[in-house]
């Protein structure tokens, strides 16, 4: 498909949903993605990235980086607490805050920097036991309590089931954002992205549509 044609559809989705222009972050998902690809992708002007494994991203981007001012990378990817020091010098924003020990030891490397990357709430709006995430009747709690340790969040994230309706969660997503008085909304990947824009969401993680298939080898 390509990087094009998803900045077209999402031109196109954010128009029918009466939204401006841009209002959506594109984040290309390059996580095992040939080195080529990825910077086909920089070249052609993307900025924003994701990324799911803290050693990978720090192998590949501080290079990139250099060469490319500007570029934002975003962990989208379970974060283990003993490689929260690597993730905070190398990530502008993490979308994975899921559990109160990563809360309290997120909160006191905050402290001890003092800078904090933009935080994203993981809700596992599917209660899914497989997955990470805050159920969605503990988000408040969890919020209230990331607020108390002194963390500033900026919305809320979530990974739909698979094999189930994805705007169900959108929306359950964007109602808990919006009652705690959360704006940002990390939710819509490859297949579902124009439905998540269509409810609100101001971060799409959108990976093999601009790259192509991942080759895990």
């Amino acid at each position: 498909m390509g990087l094009n044609e998803i900045r077209r559809r999402m031109l196109a989705a954010e128009t029918a949903a009466g939204r401006s222009p841009g209002d959506v972050t594109l984040i290309a998902v390059s996580k095992v993605q040939p080195p080529a690809r990825v910077e086909a992708v920089l070249k052609a002007g993307q900025r924003v990235f994701g990324e799911n494994y803290v050693q990978e991203a720090a192998g590949k981007w501080p290079g990139w980086r250099g060469e490319f001012p500007g570029t934002q990378l975003h962990m989208i990817g379970p974060l283990q607490t003993n490689k929260l020091n690597a993730a905070l010098d190398l990530f502008d924003a993490i979308h994975t805050l899921d559990r109160p020990s990563l809360a309290q030891k997120l909160a006191r490397q905050v402290q001890a920097r003092g800078h904090c990357p933009q935080l994203f709430v993981q809700v596992n709006t599917g209660a899914e036991p497989q997955k990470a995430g805050i159920l969605p009747a503990a988000t408040d709690a969890f919020i209230a309590d990331c607020r108390a340790l002194g963390l500033t969040l900026s919305g809320l994230m979530c990974i739909p089931p698979e094999d189930q309706d994805p705007v169900p969660h959108f929306r359950i997503l964007r109602g808990l954002a919006g009652r705690n008085g959360l704006s940002g909304l990390s939710m819509g990947m490859s297949a579902d992205f124009e439905a998540a824009i269509a409810e609100g969401a101001t971060h799409i993680r959108v990976g093999s549509a601009i790259f192509g298939a991942r080759d895990y080898g």
